[in-house]
């Protein structure tokens, strides 16, 4: 019993536990969510400009590719950023950031696209753009339907539909990435709802039974569907529609509110949860042997959330400077899907998938700078001004880290349908394929 505890305590042996180490700025965040937006990009490139399926998609069996796992790992960062936010905050000043992060961005993203983008493919595609603004689906009526988080109108006067009838294109939406945002706020709002009782770590047993309930859906899922399963093979429901949002997936909800779940407990628990170099190993194997045989969603992705916060805080001290000042990875993610249909819609596949990924890869940053300057950090300056300024609530305020004697070593829509389901096998239809959703972060 003695030898069979000390191997356990070998194994938990930690440097800290999340509360020690996990500091506001002193992490590897900023970089990991620029390398997940890239390879949502990445991704994205072999099935936008050349129909084929996604990175990852046979090694997984068919549970998920690149840019899933990539979705996956914001929503978990997201969980432990938007947590730690709405338990610091007043709910009034706490959704006054989030709408500040999110939306104008967004806003910018989509005028941009309807009014530069699409009428300039348009123009090359008909040498006139005479019939692009009275089309029924048009760039006011694209602007008019999307403006909220919830996007109804994938295309813009019939451009990607002629670019997929010329064969230059597999998708007919001009920003599939954007049908994920309202799950993103809708995780939100969960936040902002238990932020009501007063302080999120009082609640923290309802948020430890909400993850425990979302988690054994995704277990009996996996179970039913022997092994392999997804939201895409789930069946908990219908859509349901929401102001604003419009139609949410139940099972999509259940997925993505999991791996959000799994980073707030994360940021709840965080004097409990211990930072361990041979649990992180033991999450990595998991997470390989999940993807290799199964099981991915309910086991593999709490053991890549563990991963992804062992990373940002165990990743050498240099690579924290990435990212913390300069935040381009909302921008590569809202732009990268617009970016890769333009180059598609312009034949710049004829050149070869490295071509075109380094294209689209170089041209979406170049635009996600020019988000993050001239939008999104004026946008953030904003913050406190107005009628939510406040003071941090006392009862949250953070405290300060405690410091420990320094260790030697390293530091610490085939198809878009009304339930915005992506494709799950990778082929393409003329109506769209598979997207993946963004969690911006706190």
């Amino acid at each position: 019993m003695h030898h069979h505890d000390s191997a356990l305590s070998r194994l938990v042996r930690s440097r800290g536990t999340v509360f020690d180490l996990f500091s506001g700025r002193n992490n590897s965040l900023g970089l990991l969510r620029l390398l997940l937006a890239s390879a949502v990009v990445v991704s994205h490139a072999r099935i936008l400009g050349f129909g084929d399926r996604e990175f990852g998609y046979a090694f997984s069996s068919g549970q998920i590719d690149l840019g899933s796992l990539a979705v996956f790992g914001f929503f978990v960062l997201s969980g432990l950023l938007i947590t730690r936010s709405g338990n610091r905050l007043p709910v009034g000043r706490f959704l006054w950031h989030r709408a500040l992060r999110l939306l104008p961005g967004l806003w910018v993203c989509l005028t941009a696209t309807a009014l530069v983008v699409a009428p300039l493919l348009y123009w090359r595609q008909h040498g006139s753009t005479a019939g692009y603004w009275q089309h029924p689906q048009g760039p006011l009526a694209y602007l008019r339907a999307n403006w909220a988080i919830g996007i109804s109108q994938w295309g813009i006067s019939g451009v990607m539909e002629t670019a997929h009838a010329q064969g230059l294109a597999f998708n007919n939406a001009f920003d599939g990435a954007l049908w994920s945002l309202k799950y993103e706020v809708l995780c939100y709002l969960g936040v902002a709802l238990l932020a009501l009782t007063g302080s999120l770590t009082r609640a923290r047993r309802a948020v430890l039974a909400v993850t425990v309930l979302l988690g054994w859906l995704v277990l009996s899922d996996a179970i039913g569907n022997r092994y392999m399963s997804g939201a895409l093979a789930a069946k908990h429901g219908g859509p349901f529609d929401v102001p604003l949002m419009g139609a949410l997936d139940v099972d999509w909800v259940v997925y993505l509110g999991f791996a959000f779940a799994l980073g707030s407990l994360i940021e709840l628990y965080k004097e409990r949860v211990p930072i361990s170099d041979p649990l992180a190993a033991l999450a990595a194997a998991t997470l390989l042997i999940t993807l290799s045989y199964g099981y991915f969603f309910a086991i593999g992705v709490p053991a890549y959330a563990y991963l992804l916060l062992w990373l940002a805080i165990r990743l050498p001290r240099p690579l924290q400077k990435v990212g913390r000042t300069h935040d381009y990875s909302y921008g590569i993610y809202i732009y990268g899907f617009v970016v890769e249909q333009a180059l598609a819609t312009l034949g710049g596949a004829r050149w070869g998938f490295g071509a075109y990924l380094g294209l689209a890869l170089g041209g979406t940053l170049i635009v996600a700078m020019l988000s993050w300057h001239l939008v999104e950090r004026p946008a953030m300056r904003l913050k406190d001004r107005g009628r939510f300024h406040s003071v941090v609530r006392a009862d949250t305020a953070p405290q300060p880290v405690r410091q420990r004697p320094r260790r030697t070593g390293s530091e610490a829509p085939a198809e878009f349908r009304c339930r915005s389901r992506p494709l799950h096998d990778g082929r393409i239809d003329a109506t769209g394929s598979s997207t993946r959703p963004y969690a911006p972060h706190g």
